[in-house]
């Protein structure tokens, strides 16, 4: 929710960005974002007839989007028919798994989903999609997100084996922990005609001290291409706070909290620390762990003998880069020696 970064992105080649809900859309519309992927269903009436006047209004805007239902079908039928739309919405067939978010369970179900669309005057099928990123972290995550991308192929080979896509046809997958896994996926696929592939990997942009740093370390190890790049993923988004109180040994108060940084796939961990009085960062002293986040404090537990003192600074790496961009109004771009160079706002 960066336009800076929007642009930063489309410069160095993304094809579209991806946006989760209407009002991300409104976002980018406003800063003149023209082809978005809204990774998601719209059910909304009100959102549906904002987003299909848009749509109409302006035919530079290519918006592609999500369905799972004959139900979600007529939803957007509905509105279509409300606002004497002329331009069929593009939309793709979701994918998910039982017991997980949305997306259609079966091929059976897509394929019914899928004609349903076909026939559909408000829609355009353009091709099939899935997020397998929901098991990144979990012990069976390989395997249970090869069985969605694989349920996506077989949709989309049957799909065009019926002829239900129009002049597009894309297939897109999350990517994130397993952008070798859906890209090697994507191109599995035999089709009559060339399909667009897109991986939606939102943490490329900023990757982490935490839960990405170990999933692209497995990435390497399964990976024998991905080894073989000389240089790894750096990350990006470091969390600066200074130190508060030292009440006891073993005990370190810093200025931060849950209001300020994501903790919700790891604690943030001590990267960096400027004492008091100096202004060149040092790694940070080994042995030092957050253990909690209260709204404005982090604990730390240090060893008794931890160097640190109030007024020293911190700078902390964090795990998931979505839950902590999302904190922030602004965010400081700085170069190698620390220096500020840039602001980065944000439109959450």
């Amino acid at each position: 929710m960066a336009p800076s970064l929007f642009a930063q992105q489309i410069r160095d080649g993304a094809w579209g960005i991806a946006a989760a809900n209407i009002q991300h859309v409104r976002a980018y519309r406003t800063f003149g974002v023209n082809r978005i992927f809204l990774a998601n269903q719209v059910v909304d009436e009100v959102g549906l007839a904002w987003l299909l006047r848009e749509h109409e209004a302006d035919h530079a805007f290519e918006l592609y989007t999500l369905i799972d239902s004959v139900v979600g079908i007529e939803a957007i039928e509905r509105a279509f028919r409300a606002v004497a739309g002329k331009r069929p919405l593009k939309v793709l067939l979701e994918v998910g798994h039982i017991g997980g978010r949305a997306g259609v369970r079966s091929f059976e179900q897509g394929m019914a989903v899928a004609r349903a669309a076909a026939r559909s005057p408000a829609l355009e099928l353009c091709g099939v999609e899935t997020f397998e990123g929901l098991f990144q972290t979990r012990t069976d995550g390989q395997a249970r997100a090869e069985a969605m991308l694989d349920l996506m192929c077989a949709l989309v080979e049957a799909g065009e084996s019926e002829a239900l896509f129009g002049s597009d046809l894309v297939l897109s997958a999350g990517g994130s922990g397993f952008f070798d896994l859906a890209a090697r996926a994507l191109q599995r696929p035999k089709l009559s005609r060339p399909a667009r592939l897109l991986l939606r990997s939102g943490c490329y942009l900023t990757h982490d001290d935490g839960m990405y740093r170990s999933l692209f370390s497995a990435l390497q190890e399964r990976s024998e291409h991905a080894a073989s790049i000389p240089s790894a993923l750096v990350p990006a988004l470091h969390v600066w706070a200074q130190v508060q109180s030292c009440p006891e040994p073993g005990r370190v108060i810093c200025a931060f909290g849950r209001r300020d940084v994501g903790a919700d796939a790891g604690m943030p961990e001590p990267m960096y620390w400027v004492p008091r009085n100096e202004q060149s960062p040092r790694p940070a002293p080994a042995g030092h762990s957050v253990t909690a986040l209260n709204d404005q404090h982090a604990f730390l537990q240090a060893s008794d003998a931890s160097p640190l003192q109030p007024g020293d600074l911190l700078g902390f790496g964090i795990s998931h880069p979505c839950t902590t961009f999302d904190k922030w109004r602004a965010l400081l771009v700085v170069d190698e020696t620390g220096v500020i160079i840039d602001i980065v706002r944000t439109y959450f």
